[in-house]
Protein backbone atom coordinates (compact mmCIF):
# COMPACT_ATOMS: atom_id res chain seq x y z
CA UNK A 1 0.00 0.00 0.00
CA UNK A 2 2.79 2.40 0.85
CA UNK A 3 4.51 1.52 -2.42
CA UNK A 4 1.33 2.26 -4.38
CA UNK A 5 0.85 5.62 -2.61
CA UNK A 6 4.51 6.58 -3.15
CA UNK A 7 4.26 5.62 -6.82
CA UNK A 8 1.07 7.68 -7.24
CA UNK A 9 2.66 10.74 -5.59
CA UNK A 10 5.77 10.40 -7.77
CA UNK A 11 3.76 10.26 -11.02
CA UNK A 12 1.44 13.09 -9.94
CA UNK A 13 4.41 15.27 -8.94
CA UNK A 14 6.21 14.52 -12.21
CA UNK A 15 3.11 15.43 -14.24
CA UNK A 16 2.57 18.62 -12.19
CA UNK A 17 6.22 19.63 -12.67
CA UNK A 18 5.84 19.13 -16.41
CA UNK A 19 2.82 21.43 -16.36
CA UNK A 20 4.72 24.04 -14.34
CA UNK A 21 7.60 23.92 -16.83
CA UNK A 22 5.19 24.45 -19.71
CA UNK A 23 3.51 27.36 -17.91
CA UNK A 24 6.88 28.88 -17.02
CA UNK A 25 8.19 28.64 -20.60
CA UNK A 26 4.98 30.10 -22.01
CA UNK A 27 5.16 33.02 -19.58
CA UNK A 28 8.83 33.56 -20.35
CA UNK A 29 8.18 33.71 -24.10
CA UNK A 30 5.24 36.06 -23.59
CA UNK A 31 7.46 38.48 -21.66
CA UNK A 32 10.32 38.36 -24.17
CA UNK A 33 10.64 41.37 -26.48
CA UNK A 34 9.65 40.77 -30.08
CA UNK A 35 12.44 39.88 -32.45
CA UNK A 36 13.95 42.95 -34.06
CA UNK A 37 13.36 42.96 -37.76
CA UNK A 38 15.91 44.54 -40.01
CA UNK A 39 14.78 47.59 -41.93
CA UNK A 40 14.04 46.91 -45.57
CA UNK A 41 15.05 48.72 -48.74
CA UNK A 42 12.42 51.31 -49.59
CA UNK A 43 11.42 51.91 -45.96
CA UNK A 44 11.75 55.32 -44.37
CA UNK A 45 14.93 55.63 -42.35
CA UNK A 46 14.25 55.66 -38.59
CA UNK A 47 14.49 58.97 -36.79
CA UNK A 48 17.33 58.44 -34.34
CA UNK A 49 18.60 60.78 -31.64
CA UNK A 50 22.29 61.10 -32.39
CA UNK A 51 24.97 63.39 -31.02
CA UNK A 52 28.25 64.38 -32.62
CA UNK A 53 31.17 62.87 -30.72
CA UNK A 54 33.23 65.96 -31.51
CA UNK A 55 31.11 68.42 -29.52
CA UNK A 56 28.02 66.61 -28.18
CA UNK A 57 25.62 68.62 -30.34
CA UNK A 58 22.43 67.02 -31.65
CA UNK A 59 22.69 65.46 -35.07
CA UNK A 60 19.55 64.65 -37.02
CA UNK A 61 19.80 61.51 -39.08
CA UNK A 62 17.40 62.95 -41.65
CA UNK A 63 19.26 65.36 -43.87
CA UNK A 64 16.61 66.65 -46.30
CA UNK A 65 17.96 67.01 -49.81
CA UNK A 66 21.10 64.99 -49.05
CA UNK A 67 22.17 61.44 -49.73
CA UNK A 68 23.32 60.02 -46.39
CA UNK A 69 25.61 57.04 -45.82
CA UNK A 70 24.93 55.79 -42.28
CA UNK A 71 27.49 53.36 -40.89
CA UNK A 72 27.28 51.51 -37.57
CA UNK A 73 30.70 50.57 -36.21
CA UNK A 74 32.62 49.67 -33.05
CA UNK A 75 36.27 49.64 -32.00
CA UNK A 76 36.32 45.83 -31.68
CA UNK A 77 35.11 45.35 -35.27
CA UNK A 78 37.90 44.11 -37.54
CA UNK A 79 36.22 45.01 -40.86
CA UNK A 80 35.59 48.54 -39.49
CA UNK A 81 39.35 49.10 -39.73
CA UNK A 82 39.01 48.63 -43.50
CA UNK A 83 35.78 50.57 -43.91
CA UNK A 84 37.08 53.77 -42.28
CA UNK A 85 39.66 54.51 -45.01
CA UNK A 86 37.00 53.75 -47.65
CA UNK A 87 34.56 56.19 -46.05
CA UNK A 88 37.31 58.85 -45.85
CA UNK A 89 37.95 58.38 -49.57
CA UNK A 90 34.23 58.49 -50.38
CA UNK A 91 33.85 61.63 -48.27
CA UNK A 92 36.78 63.34 -50.02
CA UNK A 93 35.39 62.48 -53.48
CA UNK A 94 31.80 63.55 -52.82
CA UNK A 95 31.94 66.24 -50.11
CA UNK A 96 31.21 69.01 -52.63
CA UNK A 97 27.92 67.30 -53.53
CA UNK A 98 24.87 66.87 -51.30
CA UNK A 99 26.42 63.89 -49.55
CA UNK A 100 26.92 63.16 -45.87
CA UNK A 101 28.53 60.27 -44.01
CA UNK A 102 27.40 59.64 -40.45
CA UNK A 103 29.27 56.86 -38.65
CA UNK A 104 27.43 55.81 -35.48
CA UNK A 105 29.70 54.34 -32.82
CA UNK A 106 28.29 51.47 -30.76
CA UNK A 107 31.07 51.09 -28.17
CA UNK A 108 29.97 51.00 -24.53
CA UNK A 109 32.99 53.08 -23.48
CA UNK A 110 33.83 56.37 -25.20
CA UNK A 111 37.56 55.76 -24.65
CA UNK A 112 37.37 52.69 -26.91
CA UNK A 113 35.97 54.77 -29.76
CA UNK A 114 38.56 57.51 -29.17
CA UNK A 115 41.40 54.97 -29.25
CA UNK A 116 40.11 53.52 -32.52
CA UNK A 117 39.76 56.97 -34.07
CA UNK A 118 43.37 57.82 -33.12
CA UNK A 119 44.51 54.88 -35.26
CA UNK A 120 41.89 55.38 -37.98
CA UNK A 121 41.00 59.09 -38.09
CA UNK A 122 37.70 60.01 -39.74
CA UNK A 123 37.17 63.02 -42.00
CA UNK A 124 33.38 62.65 -41.75
CA UNK A 125 30.88 62.94 -38.90
CA UNK A 126 31.18 60.48 -36.04
CA UNK A 127 28.08 60.17 -33.90
CA UNK A 128 26.99 58.48 -30.71
CA UNK A 129 23.60 57.14 -29.70
CA UNK A 130 23.29 57.24 -25.91
CA UNK A 131 19.98 55.40 -25.68
CA UNK A 132 21.12 52.80 -28.27
CA UNK A 133 17.74 52.90 -30.00
CA UNK A 134 19.21 53.61 -33.41
CA UNK A 135 20.85 50.22 -34.06
CA UNK A 136 17.71 48.41 -32.96
CA UNK A 137 15.53 50.72 -35.10
CA UNK A 138 17.62 49.79 -38.12
CA UNK A 139 17.83 46.15 -37.02
CA UNK A 140 21.64 46.13 -37.21
CA UNK A 141 22.75 42.52 -37.68
CA UNK A 142 26.46 42.76 -38.48
CA UNK A 143 29.44 45.00 -37.92
CA UNK A 144 29.81 47.23 -39.70
CA UNK A 145 26.34 47.75 -41.13
CA UNK A 146 25.80 50.57 -43.61
CA UNK A 147 22.65 52.10 -45.03
CA UNK A 148 22.43 54.48 -47.96
CA UNK A 149 19.52 56.88 -47.55
CA UNK A 150 18.20 58.92 -50.47
CA UNK A 151 17.23 62.60 -50.53
CA UNK A 152 13.68 61.75 -49.46
CA UNK A 153 14.82 59.78 -46.39
CA UNK A 154 14.27 56.27 -47.75
CA UNK A 155 16.74 53.42 -47.34
CA UNK A 156 18.00 52.53 -50.79
CA UNK A 157 20.88 50.14 -50.03
CA UNK A 158 21.92 47.97 -47.09
CA UNK A 159 25.48 46.72 -46.69
CA UNK A 160 26.18 44.14 -43.99
CA UNK A 161 29.86 43.83 -43.21
CA UNK A 162 32.56 45.38 -45.37
CA UNK A 163 34.24 43.73 -48.32
CA UNK A 164 36.79 45.51 -50.48
CA UNK A 165 35.34 43.73 -53.52
CA UNK A 166 32.06 45.68 -53.08
CA UNK A 167 33.57 49.18 -52.88
CA UNK A 168 32.94 50.02 -56.56
CA UNK A 169 29.30 48.91 -56.29
CA UNK A 170 28.71 51.02 -53.16
CA UNK A 171 30.36 54.05 -54.75
CA UNK A 172 28.18 53.62 -57.87
CA UNK A 173 24.98 53.35 -55.81
CA UNK A 174 25.83 56.57 -53.97
CA UNK A 175 26.67 58.33 -57.24
CA UNK A 176 23.40 57.16 -58.84
CA UNK A 177 21.44 58.61 -55.93
CA UNK A 178 23.36 61.88 -56.13
CA UNK A 179 22.50 62.07 -59.84
CA UNK A 180 18.78 61.79 -59.02
CA UNK A 181 17.45 65.28 -58.49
Amino acid sequence: MIWRTASYLYLTTKKTMRNYKAIFLTALLAMAPPFVHAIEIGAAAPDCHLTKLSDGSALPLHQPGKVVYVDFWASWCGPCMQSMPFMNELHDQLKSQDFEIIAVNLDEERKDADGFLEKFPAKFTIAGNADMNCPSSFGVQAMPSSYIIDRQGKVRHIQLGFHQSEVAEIRQKVQNLLNEK
